[in-house]
């Protein structure tokens, strides 16, 4: 690259720059963007000179295509930002250049990057404000929302990935209501969502799937999907829930070597839902003994103490307790270092907290697709955290349980 200056020109750039130094990058950027425009020119022109089969001017018997002329058109390179390049043209219109991708503004890695800033956590709006700055190019908002959209086919293989590698032998299973818009309305949509752990404690997320959390119905096709996708039903020991309808009795069904835990935090606060005020605490430190005892013949003790304690004063408390109880205390069959991990559905719990705090910029998520893209991206930034923090393996400084009183 050579560049030429006169005497005068010089004079008055160095001034330039002394007022403001960053002139001079400004400059270079500058011409670099026009030397790779002028790069990429010459290469679509050789490559209409290979569809020809000759060069410029030179005449062949038989060969009635020629050139006929070109166009204009501004393309946006990552770090280097937009150059302008003259793109070539024959006159059978039977030419197509591989240089530039067709109708296309940007490359790639550009439209990459904006998805995954996009699924960071940052709008799309704000995006377009920054764009001119970050990629040298101006780009609407709606620019940013198709290019997160063509990562639907990657988030459906991901979805619909083969799990028959995989040993799982617990599940965590529950339905979050997410935000959307469906249609011209905006509406509290259910996914149903399973969180597998495998032989040797690592978590990942095997399923999500857009349903009604209450159907029976719908949560049995969902662990056929999950079974139809490769996992083996017959190493399932247990699954983690809460109490959703009809959901316990499926599970059964569909793993028959398995267990059900129901979520601990989700049955106290049924309980404490229906405590007065001034008992909430002492009711709440009672449910922490049984939840908490160190063993199972323990925690029936105190179970039997809870009873005889409050039963007259609070029966529909005990009773809501008493129908949940044996499922409560499941956990206590497997492996001790294990328990603090399958008394509650906190880890499902936590992907719902991610997707709220993530969506929280948008106000609502536009469609079912836009709301599996978010999921699926969380999913896998979750699953990074997962590898180091093992089923099994917490650390016992911890905090066990906390049971709001307020």
């Amino acid at each position: 690259m050579e560049l030429k200056f006169s005497v005068p020109e010089l004079v008055n750039l160095i001034k330039e720059i002394q007022e403001k130094p960053s002139r001079i990058f400004e400059m270079v950027s500058m011409n670099v963007q026009k030397e790779v425009g002028q790069y990429l020119s010459g290469l679509m022109d050789a490559e209409l000179t290979h569809h020809l089969g000759r060069q410029k001017y030179e005449r062949s018997a038989g060969k009635r295509n020629h050139r006929n002329g070109g166009y204009q058109r501004r393309f946006c390179i990552k770090g280097i930002g937009e150059v302008g390049v003259k793109v070539p043209r024959d006159r059978n219109v039977a030419f197509q250049t591989q240089v530039l991708p067709k109708s296309k503004q940007y490359e790639e890695r550009i439209a990459e990057d904006l998805s995954v800033m996009y699924l960071t956590g940052i709008s799309t709006r704000t995006l377009s404000l920054l764009s001119k700055r970050l990629i040298g190019r101006s780009i609407s908002h709606e620019e940013v929302s198709k290019a997160s959209r063509e990562l639907k086919e990657s988030v459906e293989r991901w979805r619909n990935r083969d799990l028959s590698k995989e040993k799982i032998k617990y599940l965590y299973v529950d339905g979050v209501n997410f935000t959307m818009r469906t249609g011209k309305s905006v509406e509290a949509v259910p996914v149903l969502a399973a969180i597998a752990v495998t032989d040797d404690g690592t978590k990942l997320v095997a399923g999500l799937q857009s349903g009604d959390k209450e159907s029976a119905t719908n949560w049995r096709e969902f662990f056929r999907d999950l079974k139809s996708r490769g996992l083996d039903g017959s190493l399932v020991k247990l699954g983690i829930m809460d109490g959703l309808s009809g959901l316990e009795k499926v599970f059964k069904e569909e793993f028959s070597n398995s267990k059900v835990q129901r979520c601990q935090v989700h049955v106290a606060r049924n309980v404490l839902a229906k405590v007065p005020h001034k008992l909430k605490k002492p009711i709440a430190d009672d449910l922490r003994s049984i939840f908490y005892a160190s063993t199972k013949e323990k925690a029936e003790t105190f179970y039997r103490g809870f009873i005889e304690r409050w039963d007259k004063e609070i029966p529909s408390a005990v009773k809501s307790l008493r129908q949940s109880i044996d499922s409560c205390l499941t956990f206590f069959s497997f492996p001790e270092e294990e328990w603090i991990s399958l008394r509650t559905t906190n880890v499902i719990e936590r992907l719902n907290k991610e997707f709220k705090r993530r969506t929280k910029s948008m106000e609502i998520v536009a469609g079912e697709d836009a709301c599996y893209r978010l999921l699926a991206f969380i999913s896998l930034k979750m699953e990074l955290g997962w590898r180091i923090m093992k089923v099994g393996k917490v650390r016992p400084h911890l905090p066990l349980y906390q049971i709001y009183t307020k």
